[in-house]
C-alpha cells in the first residue's frame, strides 16, 4: 500500500501537481514511517512549492533515517538555500559530497549556494558604498521633499519623481544625475544643507577679502547674494502633512468597514466603502483589488477584471510590491476562469496566471494554473472524444501487434486512449506492447490503469503479474495473480502465472540460486522500501540474531505469522536463507 500510494506521489509530481504528490506521498509515510526516501521525495513536493521550512523538515527526518545517503543531504541543502540559510546550505552539501564526491546535484547545489553567498556579499559592498544610501530610503524622503517649498514643485514633474524612485531603489546611481539641478537640490534638503546651485554658463563672482583698515572703494562692492527663500510657517506644512495622514486614516477605516460587510455576504456596502477608500487614497492598490474580489463573488466578472487592470497599472506607476500586483493579476484570472465554463477558452486565464507567477511565485497561483491547465486538457479531451473512431485504431493496433510491429501498435492504442481513455482493453494491450518492448515501467502503469477502470478485467491482472516477473518482483507478481483469480477462478494463465512464481520463490527457499541469481536478488532488495524497512524495524533484527543464536527463541517467531511473512520476504529476496 505504501508503495502504491508513492507511486501515485511519483506520477503527481511529474505531472506538477505537487499539492496531490505530498497528499500521497503523506499517506505512504503514514503507512511505512521509517522510509527515507518518501520524506526525501514529499521534501523535494515542498520544495517545488516553496515551502520551504516544511521541505527542511523532511530533508532533515531523511537524514535521520539515512545519515549515508548523499540524497538526503541535497534535500537539505536545497531547504536551506529556498529558506536563504546560505552557510547551512554549503554545509549540507559538502557533507553529501563526503559520500558521493561525484555527485552532480551535490556539486551544482554547491555552487549555487556558494554564489548566492558571494552575492549577497556583493549586494552589502555596493550598498555601504553609497554615502547617500539613507538619504533616499524610506518614506522619509518623500516627506521631506514635499515639506520644502522648492522640491515641492518638482513632484509635480514625471521625470523629476521617476529619477527619485530610481535613487531610492538604487542609489548608487546618484552619479547619472549630478547635473540635474533638481536633483542637487533635494540632495540639499534630504541631507539638511544648503547648496548653493546656479545654471552651468553662468559664473558667480567672487567675493573680495574683508580688509577693515581702509573703505573699500564703491566699485569693489563686493557682490551681495540673495538670501534664500524663507521656508514656509511651519502650520503651513503640518497641515498638508495632517490633512494627508488623516485621508489615509479614513481610507483604512473605510477598507476595514468594506471587509466586515465582505464577511457578512453584504456585497453592495462593501463595494460602497472600497470605493470611498480608492478615492480617499490612489496610493494603495489594496483596495481595488478587494473591490474587485467582491465583484468576483457577484459573479460580475468584467467588473471584477477591471478593477484587477487598473491595479496593475496603478501598481507599476507606484512600484508597488510584486506580491500585490501579482495578487491582483491571480484574481483577474480566476474571473477569467470563471467566464471559461461558458466559453471553454481557457487559454487567457493560463497566460494571465503565467503573469502573476512571473511577478511573485506562490503556492496559490500555481495551484490555479494547474486547476486551469487540466481544465483546458478536459475541454480538448472532451472535444476529441469519440469511442467509434477510437475503436477503429485500437484496431490497427492490434494488426500492427499481429505483424510485431510494437512501436506503430503503440502509436495507435494511444491514439484510441485519447479518443477514448476510459476503455480497459487498449490499457491491456498497450500494456502488452510495452512488454514486448522492454518498456516494463510503462507497461506496468497501464496495466494498473486497466484494472482500476474494470477490477474484474482477468487480462489486466495477466499483464500487470507478467510484467511484475519479467521484473523478478515474484512476491508482488504472485500477489497479482491470485488478486485475479479472485474474479476469474478458472483462468488458466493467472493460474500459470501462480505456478511459475511460486517456483521461483521456492527455489530461493531451497537455496538453489546460482551466485549470480543471489547477488542479482541481494542488489535489488537493497532498493526496495519494504526490505529495507523490514531490516531496519528493531523487532526483525532481533528476531533474526535469535534464528541464528537461540533456536528456542526462533521457534516461538515461527508461529508468528506476521513474522514468517517477513522472513519469507527476506529468503525471497535472497538475504536470508533457511537451512
Amino acid at each position: 500500500m505504501a508503495d502504491e500510494a508513492k507511486a501515485k506521489g511519483n506520477a503527481a509530481f511529474s505531472a506538477g501537481k505537487f499539492d496531490e504528490a505530498i497528499k500521497h506521498f503523506t499517506e505512504a509515510i503514514n503507512l511505512a514511517p521509517t522510509n527515507h526516501v518518501l520524506y526525501s521525495n514529499r521534501s523535494a513536493a515542498y520544495a517545488s512549492l516553496h515551502n520551504y521550512a516544511d521541505a527542511l523538515s523532511d530533508a532533515k527526518k531523511t537524514v535521520e533515517l539515512k545519515p549515508d545517503w548523499s540524497k538526503g543531504y541535497s534535500r537539505l541543502g536545497a531547504a536551506h538555500l529556498g529558506l536563504n540559510n546560505f552557510d547551512d546550505a554549503i554545509v549540507a552539501y559538502k557533507k553529501g559530497l563526503d559520500i558521493d564526491p561525484n555527485n552532480e546535484a551535490l556539486k551544482s547545489g554547491l555552487a549555487d549556494a556558494q554564489a548566492a553567498v558571494a552575492s549577497a556579499a556583493s549586494r552589502a559592498r555596493s550598498a555601504s558604498a553609497s554615502p547617500f544610501g539613507d538619504a533616499f530610503r524610506g518614506p522619509e524622503m518623500w516627506a521631506k521633499l514635499t515639506a520644502d517649498p522648492t522640491t515641492r514643485a518638482y513632484l509635480n514633474q514625471p521625470d523629476f519623481v521617476k529619477i527619485m524612485q530610481d535613487l531610492q531603489k538604487n542609489p548608487s546611481n546618484l552619479n547619472l544625475y549630478l547635473q540635474d539641478q533638481r536633483v542637487m537640490q533635494a540632495i540639499g534638503v534630504l541631507l539638511n544643507i544648503k547648496l548653493r546651485t546656479q545654471p552651468d554658463d553662468t559664473e558667480m563672482p567672487e567675493e573680495p577679502p574683508v580688509q577693515p583698515e581702509r573703505k573699500r572703494p564703491a566699485e569693489a562692492e563686493p557682490v551681495k547674494v540673495p538670501e534664500p527663500e524663507p521656508e514656509p510657517a511651519p502650520v503651513e506644512i503640518n497641515e498638508e502633512e495632517k490633512e494627508a495622514k488623516e485621508k489615509k486614516a479614513l481610507a483604512q477605516k473605510e477598507k476595514e468597514a468594506g471587509n466586515v460587510a465582505y464577511k457578512r455576504k453584504d456585497f453592495e456596502t462593501a463595494i460602497q466603502h472600497y470605493t470611498k477608500a480608492i478615492e480617499l487614497d490612489e496610493s494603495d492598490i489594496s483596495f481595488l483589488t478587494n473591490r474587485a474580489a467582491v465583484y468576483l463573488e457577484m459573479g460580475q466578472y468584467e467588473e471584477c477584471i477591471k478593477d484587477c487592470d487598473k491595479a496593475v497599472e496603478r501598481g507599476r506607476e507606484l512600484r508597488s510590491d510584486f506580491k500585490m500586483i501579482s495578487r491582483a493579476l491571480t484574481r483577474k484570472g480566476t474571473a477569467l476562469v470563471k467566464m471559461a465554463k461558458c466559453s471553454k477558452d481557457y487559454e487567457p486565464a493560463i497566460e494571465t496566471f503565467q503573469k502573476a507567477l512571473t511577478e511573485h511565485r506562490n503556492p496559490d497561483t500555481l495551484k490555479k494554473l494547474n486547476d486551469a491547465e487540466k481544465a483546458k486538457k478536459d475541454v480538448e479531451q472532451q472535444e476529441y472524444f469519440n469511442p467509434q473512431l477510437a475503436d477503429e485504431e485500437r484496431e490497427k493496433g492490434n494488426e500492427c501487434f499481429k505483424q510485431q510491429k510494437h512501436p506503430e501498435a503503440v502509436k495507435h492504442y494511444t491514439e484510441a486512449l485519447r479518443r477514448n481513455p476510459k476503455d480497459p482493453r487498449v490499457y491491456s494491450n498497450r500494456a502488452a506492447c510495452y512488454t514486448k518492448l522492454g518498456a516494463l515501467p510503462e507497461g506496468l502503469k497501464d496495466a494498473e490503469k486497466c484494472i482500476e477502470l474494470d477490477p474484474t478485467f482477468a487480462k489486466g491482472y495477466t499483464r500487470k503479474g507478467a510484467i511484475q516477473f519479467f521484473m523478478k518482483e515474484y512476491d508482488k507478481a504472485l500477489e497479482t495473480y491470485q488478486e485475479g483469480l479472485k474474479h476469474d477462478p478458472k483462468n488458466e494463465e493467472l493460474k500459470d502465472g501462480v505456478r511459475r512464481c511460486i517456483e521461483q520463490i521456492n527455489k530461493a527457499s531451497r537455496g538453489d540460486l546460482t551466485p549470480e541469481e543471489l547477488k542479482e536478488r541481494q542488489a535489488k532488495a537493497m532498493h526496495d522500501p519494504e526490505i529495507q524497512n523490514i531490516l531496519s524495524d528493531p523487532v526483525m533484527r532481533q528476531v533474526l540474531i535469535d534464528f541464528q543464536e537461540n533456536p528456542k527463541s526462533a521457534q516461538e517467531h515461527m508461529k508468528n505469522p506476521q513474522v514468517m511473512q517477513k522472513i519469507q520476504k527476506l529468503v525471497n529476496a535472497g538475504i536470508v536463507q533457511l537451512r
